[in-house]
Order: structure tokens, then C-alpha cells, then sequence
């Protein structure tokens, strides 16, 4: 019998922001569930980055901010999830995603992320939704959610 290799999942800001922001509507459905399918199947991956920008959004951004206490917490947790720290190799990675694919240069970082830790899959709104990076493809779980 042979086993299927563990899919991971890389979850970009936005998708975490809206799990945790209940006045996100609809998408703080979604988002709340692949949030939980990622911690039932241990397949969520993310970076440093994710996790700093997780921070600032939810304390200061949000209509509804979390305490910082509670954020705190958020991310200790997460913090069991698989974890990039990109290193001078990856900023420069990220800077040839940015000029081969005109992208931002946080969204390359997040890209180079995902691709350091081998996920199939980029959850995000940031990126074309469909759109393949090597084996990475761009997942916008809110595409087919909103009117």
C-alpha cells in the first residue's frame, strides 16, 4: 500500500487576517475553515513574514483589533506550524520572482516562501488566482465565495 505524500498548504496574511477578523463576513467563514482544516491535517505552512504582518493587521487594521495578549497567543500557536525564515538566498530568489513576474515584492517573498517549504498550494487574494509558479499554484479561496 503506498501512502499519499502530505499536501501543504502556504497561508498568506490576508487568509489569516480573516479567520480571525469575525466582522470579515463571509470570508472570515472560509477563511476560519481552511484555518482549521489546516490544524486537523497539519498540512499549514508559514513564513516569519506572514506571521509579522498577521500581527500589525490584527492589532491596529481591523475594524474590531484583537489585544495584542491574544495575538500573541494566535502566534505562538501558529508557530507549530511548519515555518520559513528567508535568508539573503531567498530575498534574492524573491527579487528575480519580482522582475520575471512583475510582482510585488512581498508577494515574491511570500511566493519564495511557499516554494522553500515545498506547498502545492498559495492561499492568498494577492496573486492571479489559478496562476502556477513551478509547482506552487495561486489559490484565491474567496473567488468563487463573493458575489
Amino acid at each position: 500500500m503506498s501512502v499519499e505524500p502530505q499536501v501543504s498548504y502556504f497561508v498568506d496574511t490576508n487568509i489569516l487576517v480573516y479567520a480571525f477578523d469575525r466582522s470579515a463576513g463571509r470570508k472570515h467563514q472560509i477563511a476560519s475553515q481552511l484555518v482549521r482544516e489546516c490544524w486537523e491535517n497539519e498540512s499549514g505552512c508559514l513564513s516569519i513574514q506572514v506571521l509579522q504582518e498577521f500581527y500589525v493587521t490584527v492589532t491596529c487594521k481591523i475594524t474590531n483589533p484583537i489585544d495584542p495578549v491574544i495575538a500573541r497567543q494566535i502566534i505562538s500557536d501558529l508557530a507549530e506550524w511548519r515555518m520559513q525564515s528567508p535568508d539573503a538566498s531567498d530575498v534574492l530568489q524573491a527579487i528575480d520572482y519580482q522582475q520575471n513576474y512583475h510582482l510585488s515584492f512581498w508577494d515574491a517573498m511570500i511566493l519564495q516562501s511557499a516554494v522553500r517549504l515545498g506547498c502545492a498550494q498559495l492561499w492568498t487574494e494577492d496573486m492571479n488566482h489559478g496562476q502556477s509558479f513551478g509547482p506552487v499554484r495561486v489559490i484565491n479561496p474567496f473567488v468563487e465565495a463573493i458575489d
